[in-house]
């Protein structure tokens, strides 16, 4: 029998029940509410919006009209992976006005309070070793700004598909990436940093875990999956993964959205990007932010810069003549030594990298974003980056990585840190001089 996505939701959240039960969570009072929290599902409603021209306003009437949009739906039985699987299917065979579609699932949550959330994450966590422990560095300012900073947060989280099914850590136990407690470990990593703004990549838990939670902690939500999720192939899978664009409500408003599906040869790739508009209602400014995660793998370098291009050009058209900096999220899959990381540099948008203020001369990147052992051997890269306009904004301060001896002989993933990738924390403030934005 098709499964609705409200009912499937529902299935997805109560099979994690039994494994939370084996944990040990604390009280039974938190234990009754952190399963009361995981296993209510929220009501569900699907709007088919345009992925290449979504904008505030089409979700805003979207919403006000309920459901605008049924497709045809079979008999996929009960499997969660065969579900997605024709559901990938359908999508990649569909006319391309249909193809570029996605589903948006507002959901209606209550407030929850971070420091009880953190709390839980602690309870339910007991039993791992301590997680790892990053400070700040400052860098130093002529003039102090006026604003209150943007804390920006970047973080290939790992698909729990793609780390239980097809990355092969071999020196992590399968143990350590139960979802059932990882997922905790990671909200626990955005609690603790509480950005402003949060991109996120690899995402296969939105509709049941980021969505729901991360709304009820006040932010607004966006997702854009990959039209073929490797996820799909692995069985028992959650859906397809993607980009996640989250930003805190209080501070700005949405402005304007877009989804793209990078090209690249002129062909329409696998990788995607979120791209949207922000009003900081403190200051009044606009600002764009974007997350994206470029193709993997060694010898796809011209390919990768290509999809680089192609996003540059298409926050290029966002931004042209009206002067709306840029704060740019991304697994790059590239080290700074590749093409598109010299095109980022170079690019008429004025860009620079806000993690080359860790270095001593300031032009050079970390030596590891990512660090993980395989069954190939070791391997140890810098990948991930914050790209800011940088005459629109200031780095007030960068969250440091931790050392080889604190990352551990059995690198990343492990039972203290969910990911390959480590998260890349950046404070960002105005300049003072709107005239120079870019």
């Amino acid at each position: 029998m098709y499964q609705s996505p409200a009912r499937l939701c529902s299935a997805l959240l109560q099979r994690d029940v039994p494994a939370l039960c084996a944990s040990s969570l604390g009280s039974p009072v938190r234990k009754a509410a952190a399963l009361k929290r995981l296993s209510v599902p929220a009501p569900v409603y699907c709007h088919s919006v345009c992925a290449d021209s979504l904008n505030s306003k089409s979700v805003t009437s979207a919403a006000a009209a309920g459901p605008v949009c049924s497709r045809a739906v079979c008999s996929m039985g009960n499997s969660t992976s065969r579900l997605y699987s024709a559901l990938a299917q359908t999508l990649s065979s569909s006319p391309p006005s249909l193809a570029e579609e996605y589903l948006e699932q507002p959901v209606d949550v209550q407030p929850l309070d971070p420091e009880e959330l953190l709390k839980e994450c602690e309870e339910v966590l007991h039993s791992r070793p301590p997680r790892l422990r990053r400070s700040f560095v400052f860098p130093p300012r002529d003039v102090p700004s006026q604003h209150h900073s943007i804390r920006v947060m970047q973080w290939n989280i790992l698909a729990q598909a793609l780390g239980e099914g097809k990355d092969s850590f071999v020196q992590c136990p399968l143990e350590a990436l139960n979802w059932a407690e990882r997922k905790y470990l990671i909200l626990e990593e955005i609690l603790m940093y509480r950005p402003d703004v949060l991109c996120l990549q690899e995402v296969d838990h939105y509709f049941d875990t980021f969505q729901p939670i991360l709304t009820s902690l006040g932010y607004h939500s966006s997702f854009y999956p990959k039209p073929w999720s490797p996820c799909l192939d692995v069985e028992h899978n959650n859906g397809p993964d993607g980009c996640a664009l989250f930003f805190n409500r209080d501070r700005f408003e949405l402005v304007d959205s877009i989804n793209i599906r990078l090209v690249a040869m002129m062909l329409k790739t696998n990788q995607v990007a979120i791209a949207q508009t922000l009003r900081c209602k403190e200051s009044g400014r606009l600002f764009c932010v974007a997350v994206t995660h470029l193709k993997a793998r060694s010898g796809w370098e011209v390919f990768r810069c290509a999809q680089g291009l192609d996003l540059l050009q298409n926050l290029q058209s966002i931004t042209e003549g009206m002067g709306i900096p840029l704060l740019i999220c991304g697994d790059f899959n590239a080290e700074p030594t590749e093409d598109v990381y010299r095109r980022f540099a170079n690019s008429s948008l004025n860009l620079n990298s806000a993690y080359k203020l860790l270095s001593h001369d300031g032009q050079s990147e970390p030596p590891y974003t990512t660090w993980k052992i395989r069954p190939s051997g070791e391997s140890c890269h810098t990948l991930d980056y914050i790209w800011y306009s940088q005459h629109a904004f200031s780095v007030d301060s960068v969250l440091v990585f931790p050392t080889e001896e604190e990352i551990g002989p059995n690198r990343l993933p492990s039972y203290n840190y969910p990911s390959d990738h480590l998260s890349l924390v950046c404070d960002f403030s105005f300049n003072d001089e709107p005239n120079r934005l870019l």
